[in-house]
C-alpha cells in the first residue's frame, strides 16, 4: 500500500519537490524530507509507462527534424508536469523506439507528430491504462 507523501518532499534525483499534493518545479523547501519520485524510480528501474515506436522512409528522411518536434514537445510537459519525461530514444535499423515515464506524454508525442506530418498513429493500452504503446509511420 502507498502512502501519501509528507509535504514537502524532494527528489534528489531530479530536484522536483511534492507540495500542495503534486511534484513541481519549485524552490527546494526548508525541513523537506527526500524521496525518489515516479518518474526517477520508473529512469532507475527501466520501467516506462510509454513506448512510441516511429518507422517509415519519411521518419528516416526528416529524423533530425522529427526529434525537434519531440524534444520540444517533451520539454513543454516537463515543465508543466515534472513526472512527464523521455527515459531513452533507441534506434534500430530504420525504426526509433522512445520510452517514456508517463502515459499521457508518450500518446501526445505520437499526436504531435500525427499532426504535424500526418502518417498513421495507433495506441494500444493495457486493461489497466498504466502502459501505452503508440506507434506512428509516415
Amino acid at each position: 500500500m502507498r502512502r501519501k507523501l509528507h509535504e514537502p518532499t524532494v527528489c534528489p534525483g531530479c530536484g522536483a519537490v511534492f507540495s500542495a499534493g503534486r511534484w513541481q518545479w519549485i524552490a527546494r523547501p526548508d525541513g523537506a524530507r527526500e524521496r525518489q519520485c515516479g518518474a526517477c524510480r520508473r529512469s532507475a528501474e527501466k520501467m516506462p509507462a510509454g513506448y512510441l515506436h516511429i518507422d517509415g522512409p519519411f521518419a528516416a528522411e526528416h529524423w533530425t527534424e522529427l526529434l525537434q518536434l519531440l524534444r520540444s514537445r517533451e520539454e513543454q510537459a516537463r515543465t508543466a508536469h515534472p513526472m512527464q519525461r523521455i527515459m531513452s530514444i533507441d534506434t534500430d535499423g530504420g525504426a526509433t523506439v522512445i520510452t517514456t515515464t508517463d502515459v499521457h506524454l508518450a500518446r501526445n508525442l505520437g499526436s504531435a507528430l500525427k499532426s504535424a506530418y500526418r502518417g498513421s498513429l495507433d495506441l494500444k493500452y493495457s486493461p489497466d491504462a498504466q502502459l501505452v504503446r503508440a506507434h506512428w509511420r509516415r
